[in-house]
């Protein structure tokens, strides 16, 4: 890789050079060929130098004109209040620089585990995957699972060594444990010079240190059996020196198609590294060609042929983020697969698939009034966004993150990608009944921008249930909803019992009442006894005698139906009971079928102080995902929380998989607290059970 070309071209866009005047003045980054742009996501966890990383890189290509810093929240990818407030990344951003003739579209991720959702959303937009980890750090479980996922969809990756400049870095054994972590076939392309003065380049051969030649071999010999030329290997192994030019065609081939892994060092503060990192982004990373957009479908769900990376193609794009400007509205990040968007055009915007997260499927045609190229919150004018590109579009009414935008003649939607389900649920009220109709308003705007989140009015309990990520998550909602003007307030979350007759009992239900004309004349008897779980609701008519004529059977049923909802003893819906009408009586005049309604409450909730009452709670069916070593925790944990383990399925890949029953008041912080026990790596899912006696 020629690294001589990029220190010119990023000396040439210097802060105070003709370029970075340009730049400031909204000079255009938007390309005209897929081929000369890179999409490149920055991942890795909180703290290990990313969005630094994209200052410098900024910074040395004239994009701005000084690198900002986390703690003045004056970073251009933490521009978020919330980040700014918890001083770590809380949603995805880009920002393009220009290297030469390619613009490289940065794609700075959350490294929280709070977050993944923008992070999944990042990688859905990028082609590439760079790595950022810390020289002082160890590897954390949660980026070592992130290295699997891209390795099962082939996403090419590189590794940065950041923070080369701090007092314990030490790149050696950062190397050890980036092999050890994500494999053989990562290695280094340069080695820091003494006091990081700059980089030695290991492939070129020119360096008579012995710790180059001592590197130099196995990364030949990586290259190498990545190559396609099968004669290399016995050529080398017979002594001949390889030509460069072919090393570095092996290693930027076997880069982009995902099967070799460079690490270069870097130092944000004193720009170690950056020509070389920005060399390997424009020369090894693939471009949007070199990649296969995602499946699209008709609006029906037909199949459509393959897409191709065409700006001359049919249109198909994806919002990947959602904001909302109050001056510019809705504002969208868009990642265009094919096809090319452009100002003034007719669009058609749809999403499918997320309505159990309250995100409704939609349809909508709407116009591109304007379109952006984004650096971080900061949006400058471009005429048209190209296939493989990434640009904003702002005042869309029903874009929301993860819907598919496409010409208006020509709908189609993408196939979505895998959203994180959000398991800690917490509970919110407006602190009037003024701020309840804000926040009615308001709450559809923030969903809209996090598919993440998920949105539940509990039909029992009434309380409206924010679904999140974890705590920091559920501080980024709730500082979003507080921004827009609502006072709220967190809440217990209720869990939603169920009650249920334990033994049998009869009620007399009496309701007459006389105030001149016609009264309200019903009587009835009724016998109640429970049922095995899940059975529901069973009424019988036992009447003898036409006591009571048929249509207020009936009404006795809705009665007691309509008690059931209300409880009757906690409050809570009755479940699991078989009801017999066995008399009554009637009145010729006075009798009605509201009268009879009333009865059946009043027998029902008679019937209830008779017996003894039973509380239910709900039971959920959990699996949980752990590495192997946290097996005996988990389960440990499981017992201490009433849980019933049913089984462990064993899975090279995702380590075991264990099967519970779990009751779900034991689950309301569990996604936190299944974290802290597996040091990020445990997931699980959930699912209504069923619900079983409480425990007194």
């Amino acid at each position: 890789m020629s690294v001589k070309g990029t220190r010119e071209s990023a000396k040439a866009t210097a802060p105070g050079t003709p370029e970075a005047k340009r730049g400031d003045n909204g000079w255009s980054l938007s390309p005209g060929d897929p081929a000369g742009i890179r999409n490149v996501a920055l991942v890795g966890h909180s703290g290990a130098g990313k969005s630094m990383l994209v200052e410098a890189l900024l910074a040395a290509t004239g994009a701005i004109p000084r690198m900002g810093t986390i703690s003045d929240g004056t970073t251009v990818s933490d521009s978020d209040p919330s980040a700014i407030h918890q001083q770590r990344s809380v949603t995805m951003s880009v920002a393009p620089i220009r290297v030469g003739a390619i613009k490289v579209n940065l794609i700075d991720t959350p490294g929280y585990t709070d977050f993944t959702g923008e992070l999944r959303a990042g990688l859905r937009a990028a082609d590439a995957a760079l790595f950022v980890v810390s020289a002082v750090e160890d590897i954390d479980s949660a980026t070592i699972a992130l290295w699997g996922e891209c390795r099962k969809v082939r996403m090419p990756r590189a590794v940065v060594l950041s923070k080369l400049d701090h007092p314990r870095a030490d790149f050696r054994a950062a190397v050890v444990r980036c092999r050890e972590s994500f494999g053989e076939s990562v290695l280094p392309l340069y080695l820091p010079a003494d006091d990081n003065a700059g980089l030695i380049g290991i492939i070129h051969g020119n360096s008579s240190e012995v710790a180059v030649e001592e590197a130099r071999g196995p990364l030949v010999e990586g290259i190498i059996a990545e190559s396609e030329d099968e004669t290399l290997m016995d050529r080398y192994l017979g002594g001949e020196e390889l030509p460069l030019g072919d090393l570095i065609k092996d290693l930027e081939t076997a880069v982009a198609r995902g099967s070799f892994f460079p690490v270069i060092p870097t130092a944000a503060e004193s720009g170690l590294g950056l020509a070389e990192l920005m060399a390997l982004m424009t020369e090894a990373l693939p471009s949007p060609l070199e990649r296969v957009p995602p499946p699209a479908t008709t609006l029906d769900g037909a199949s459509l042929k393959p897409l191709q990376c065409d700006p001359a193609g049919r249109l198909a794009a994806e919002v990947v983020r959602t904001t909302v400007d109050p001056f510019l509205g809705r504002v969208c990040l868009v990642r265009v697969f094919s096809g090319t968007l452009r100002e003034d055009s007719s669009i058609h915007v749809g999403g499918r698939g997320l309505a159990d997260r309250g995100h409704e499927d939609h349809d909508a045609d709407e116009r591109v009034t304007h379109l952006y190229s984004p650096v971080g919150q900061a949006l400058k004018a471009v005429p048209q966004c190209i296939a493989g590109d990434i640009c904003a579009i702002s005042k869309l009414a029903n874009a929301e993150t993860g819907d598919s935008i496409s010409d208006r003649e020509a709908p189609l939607l993408l196939e979505t990608w895998n959203m994180p389900e959000p398991l800690m649920p917490v509970a919110i009220e407006g602190a009037s009944r003024s701020d309840e109709d804000a926040l009615a308003k308001s709450i559809g705007k923030v969903a809209a921008a996090d598919p993440t989140l998920r949105l539940e009015r509990n039909q029992d309990t009434h309380q409206l249930i924010l679904w999140c990520m974890g705590e920091a998550h559920a501080e980024v909602v709730l500082d979003r909803l507080r921004s827009q003007g609502v006072k709220l307030q967190t809440v217990d979350v209720v869990t939603p019992l169920r009650e249920t007759f334990a033994t049998k009992a009869t009620g007399h239900g009496r309701h007459v009442k006389q105030s001149g004309g016609h009264g309200q004349f019903a009587i009835c008897d009724i016998e109640v006894e429970p049922l095995t779980r899940g059975e529901g609701f069973v009424f019988t008519d036992k009447i003898v005698g036409g006591a009571i004529p048929g249509t207020f059977v009936a009404s006795v049923e809705k009665g007691v139906r309509a008690q059931m909802l209300k409880g009757v003893s906690a409050g809570f819906p009755v479940v699991d009971i078989k009801v017999t009408l066995v008399g009554g009586k009637t009145h010729s005049v006075d009798s009605s079928d509201a009268a009879f309604q009333a009865a059946g409450a009043l027998a029902l909730r008679e019937a209830a102080a008779a017996a003894k009452i039973q509380l239910l709670e709900p039971v959920s069916a959990v699996v949980i995902s752990v590495p192997d070593e946290y097996v005996g925790t988990v389960m440990g944990d499981l017992s201490g929380r009433r849980g019933r383990v049913t089984g462990t399925t064993a899975d090279d890949a995702e380590g075991t998989e264990i099967s519970a029953e779990v009751p779900d008041q034991e689950l309301l912080r569990y996604a936190i607290e299944l974290r802290a026990l597996t040091a990020g790596t445990g997931r699980f899912r959930r699912s209504y059970l069923r619900h079983e006696p409480l425990p007194k």
